[in-house]
């Protein structure tokens, strides 16, 4: 051939992690880091090697011990590595002295920063990009230190020029744009949270269930609700797959219409700057009448992914909501294990998203979780009252119905919020 091509494919980073065991936690370093690697892959990264210490706690000024920063260094070499991924978060002056210490081009983040990173590749509306965007700029702002070191040395060269501080001042005028960037985020993020207040009343005055899927990610949140509404929701194997809420309508068996809420999904360590910046979109939880707390049973973590759900749920307020833990993708488990299971939690619910395995016991779960508060009521409803009519026959359970004159008697169970609307037309 006497031409040669050159590729275009962007090679994946090389990436090495490191984890440390602490002595009191019940998380093995070792099950973390799996974490730590799909995270990475998520992000489009290769993992080319782990290192791992146990501590009691951090070492101030690399994180690791001097010992532990010699080996990464040579563990890197070998492995050609791009990045360093720690699976705790790191302070700016770690950071900078293991980044020193590894040396260049090599780069050394955090597992904040890597979360931070997917989140910006898979946020798509404007309200996502705006909240991840804050989120990063809050995590840059205290890192920005040393950026300019390179101007700041000219100063002790002495002579002309030299009195102008150029690097302070260029870091201050960088930290006063990322200032005033983060309060203009705040502002339009505000805003969009009001507007979202408005769509989330005119939910409520529809008098609709509404349920909230919450649960860790890569659970089948997402596969729940395409299945049950027949969306096209993104659904993939990979870690935060989904960031932005998705309501849909659904009506249950029995004519009931009720909203499901597909939220983004929770993780172990999850960096607070996210939950903050996420709190208007996690206020779909909060509106709820009911969280679904869906978990992926086949993961042998599932109870400390239970628990992590539960964290985060109280984080942002929600722990007192009425809840519902569901078990996802039973299909990944062998039958006689799904049977064991089953016998020895005999109330909760079992079922497979991808395959329906199931479903149909979710769904009586939740119609009778959406009518456990129903009032029964005998009214006789004008004509003119078409719109509660409506309201009626959508989510309560119509009785009798018997069509008079100027008026409709009925006799049903309803919602508490639509048998309030129908006490001025009761009878007796």
């Amino acid at each position: 051939m006497r031409f040669s091509f050159l590729t275009t494919e962007v090679k994946p980073e090389r990436a090495v992690l490191v984890g440390v065991e602490w002595r009191q936690s019940s998380w093995p370093v070792d099950r973390s880091l799996d974490e730590l690697e799909r995270l990475a892959d998520t992000a489009g990264a290769v993992v080319v090697g782990r290192l791992t210490q146990r501590l009691e706690r951090p070492v101030p000024k690399s994180f690791i011990g001097s010992g532990k920063v010699e080996e990464l260094k040579s563990l890197v070499g070998r492995r050609e590595a791009d990045v360093v991924i720690f699976d705790e978060d790191l302070t700016p002056a770690q950071q900078s002295h293991l980044e020193r210490a590894v040396g260049e081009p090599v780069k050394i983040i955090d597992r904040t920063a890597l979360i931070l990173d997917i989140f910006g590749l898979h946020a798509k509306t404007r309200e996502g990009r705006l909240q991840v965007q804050l989120a990063q700029l809050q995590y840059l702002l205290p890192r920005l230190r040393g950026m300019w070191s390179h101007l700041a040395k000219e100063q002790t060269r002495g002579g002309i020029g030299s009195r102008f501080g150029q690097g302070e001042s260029q870091l201050e005028v960088d930290r006063r744009l990322i200032r005033n960037r983060i309060s203009s985020l705040r502002r339009e993020l505000k805003e969009l949270e009001r507007r979202r207040a408005v769509q989330a009343k005119g939910r409520v005055e529809s008098d609709a269930f509404r349920i909230a899927l919450a649960g860790y990610t890569n659970a089948g949140k997402s596969t729940l609700l395409n299945a049950l509404t027949g969306s096209d929701v993104l659904s993939q194997d990979k870690l935060f797959a989904t960031l932005d809420p998705t309501t849909r309508a659904y009506t249950l068996p029995g004519g009931r219409i009720v909203t499901l809420t597909d939220t983004v999904g929770f993780i172990q360590k999850l960096p607070h700057g996210l939950v903050e910046a996420f709190k208007s979109t996690l206020s779909e939880v909060l509106g709820a009448d009911l969280i679904l707390k869906v978990i992926d049973v086949s993961d042998e973590d599932r109870h400390r992914h239970e628990e992590a759900v539960d964290r985060v749920l109280d984080e942002i307020g929600a722990g007192e909501r009425p809840s519902l833990t569901v078990y996802n993708k039973i299909d990944l488990l062998d039958p006689e294990e799904v049977g064991l299971l089953r016998a020895r939690m005999p109330r909760a619910i079992f079922f497979s998203a991808r395959t329906g395995d199931g479903l149909d016991l979710l769904l009586d779960r939740l119609c009778a979780e959406a009518a456990a508060n129903d009032r029964l009521i005998s009214a006789d409803v004008p004509y003119r009252e078409g719109g509660l009519l409506k309201l009626v026959h959508e989510q309560g359970q119509l009785i009798s119905e018997e069509y008079l004159a100027d008026r409709v008697r009925i006799v049903a169970k309803v919602p508490a919020r639509i048998a309030g609307r129908l006490e001025r037309f009761r009878t007796e």
